[in-house]
This record gives structure tokens, sequence and C-alpha cells, in this order.
């Protein structure tokens, strides 16, 4: 199985299911952000992976098999750049689809969440870097030291938006991390890419190692809560013109009355 059939095979098929599926993007949640959302992320997703992966594969900590791929940008083969598109398109279209049964719903979360989160990310991202001391860490700590602070800067700036959808955040995630999970064993049982034994802990998860059971889980927690703070989140800016509009609007009703 080449690369590019992987994708035919695990990633395409789910993407056109769930277009079909759609109605209207995000259920409009946002306004003019629910068709702004899906392109961005995907392209931030493209632009911050790029780097990150060509420095793993120049470091040989994973590599793709011999005539497995179409070609290469760089060090990373052209069907992995694509994956850098179509992984946040899979993940953010399955949550559109959630978003549009189940509206946003604000409940009250503790406050002990809103820092401790931060501080989570924090720690996390401390011990990524740590990990780099090491070769069989390698991996998992350049995983957590390129996701996990942004992951941080997510939690302290949305806590309490994500609570408010924590129902609709954790099935965001969970599907397609478990889905991706299966997909990815598939493809390392079969050659299309494979990961260094030396620059892994060699744990893993029901046969997957546990680094990209991780790399999956992260980018997944990106890619819901990226959008969901970019519908969601009120930009304070906004908020004042909306409130001048009402406000004038409203001034325009009372001069009509009189």
């Amino acid at each position: 199985m080449s690369y590019f059939t992987f994708h035919l095979i695990f990633i395409i098929p789910p993407i056109l299911v769930l277009v079909w599926l759609q109605r209207r993007p995000f259920a409009d949640i946002g306004g003019y952000r629910a068709k702004l959302a899906l392109p961005l992320i995907a392209l931030m997703a493209l632009i911050y992976t790029t780097p990150w992966d060509n420095y793993l594969v120049f470091r040989e900590i994973w590599g793709y098999g011999i005539g497995r791929v179409v070609g290469t940008i760089g060090y990373v083969p052209i069907e992995e750049y694509l994956f850098f598109l179509l992984q946040p398109i899979l993940t953010g279209l399955w949550l559109s689809f959630l978003l549009s049964r189940n509206q946003p719903v604000q409940k009250e979360f503790s406050s002990k969440l809103k820092v401790l989160l931060p501080i989570f990310g924090a720690a996390l991202t401390i011990t990524g870097f740590l990990m780099l001391r090491w070769d069989n860490t390698l991996y998992l700590g350049l995983i957590l030291a390129w996701a996990t602070p942004i992951l941080a800067l997510q939690w302290l700036l949305g806590t309490a938006t994500l609570w408010a959808m924590k129902r609709i955040w954790l099935l965001g995630v969970l599907v397609p991390t478990l889905y991706l999970w299966v997909a990815d064993r598939i493809a390392i049982a079969n050659g299309i890419w494979h990961i260094s034994d030396k620059y892994t802990t060699g744990l893993q998860l029901f046969g997957l190692p546990i680094e990209e059971a991780t790399f999956f889980l992260v980018t997944n927690l990106l890619v819901v809560q990226g959008l969901l703070l970019f519908l969601l989140l009120e930009i304070p800016h906004m908020a004042t013109q909306e409130n001048g509009l009402s406000r004038a609007q409203a001034g325009e009703t009372k001069t009509t009355e009189a």
C-alpha cells in the first residue's frame, strides 16, 4: 500500500461522508467565522507542522517506505504535507457535525481549572524539553515541546469556553483520535512509514508506539480547541462594535417612537 492509497482508503472517504452530512459550517456558530474556521486551521496546521516534521525525518526519527510515496519536498513526502491539511479538515468536519446537533450551553465551572490547566500545559512543555536530552525520549519530547505550549495558551485563554462545551470537546477529540490510531497502526504494519526504535521509549498502546498515540491526541486537541475558541471566544473589539450597534439601533427606535 502506498501513502497516497492510504489517504484514499482511510482519510478521504470519511471526509466526503462528513461533507455530505454538513448543512451549515459549524451550524453558523460565530457568524462569518464559521466559514473561515476550517481553511484557517488547516493552513495554520500546515505552516506550524512543516518545519517540525522535516526535522523529524532529517533526524531519522520516522521515515517512509521505499516506493511508497510520490515524492518529497524537503525531507517530507508530498502525501505527508497533504495529511497536514487533511487531518484538521477531518477532525474539523466531525466537530462541525457535532455542533450542528448540539448548541453551546453555558455551564458553571471551577475557577481552579482556569489556573490548573495552563500550569499543566506548562509542566508538559518543560517535561518535553527535558526529554530532548535522551535518545529514547527524543520523539516524545519533540511532540510535547512542539504541541503543549499552544495547548497551554488555549487553556489560558479559553478554559471557561471549552468547559461549557466539554461534551462536544470530548467527542470531538476522542472519535478522530481513536480512528487515526487504528489507521496509523495499519500504516506502520504495512510499511508505509516506520518509527525509529532508537528515538522512542518502546512503550506501545495496542501495538501503536506511545509517541504516535500522543501525536494524534495532541494534534486533535489543538484542532478542536482552536476551532471552538475561534468560533466561541468573544473578541473584545467585536463585542464593543456589536454593543455600539445595539445602542445605536435602540436610539433610532426611541427617536422613531418620539
